[in-house]
């Protein structure tokens, strides 16, 4: 399991890492560069920007 944190501050564990990590490459980048997007999981949001995409990809 791994910890990120959300825009608003909370702190989420993601049970599946290696799924969560596929949907954010699939459903939120652009040519493997993050599109900006908000992602949704579970009551928590995420910015899938530079920095979020790089701290994504060190887990």
């Amino acid at each position: 399991m791994a910890k990120i944190i959300d825009i608003y501050g909370n702190e989420y564990i993601v049970p599946d890492i290696i799924t969560f990590k596929e949907h954010i490459i699939k459903y939120h980048t652009l040519d493997g560069e993050p599109d900006g997007s908000i992602h949704e999981e579970n009551g928590y949001y995420f910015r899938v920007d530079d920095e979020f995409y790089n701290n994504l990809k060190n887990l």
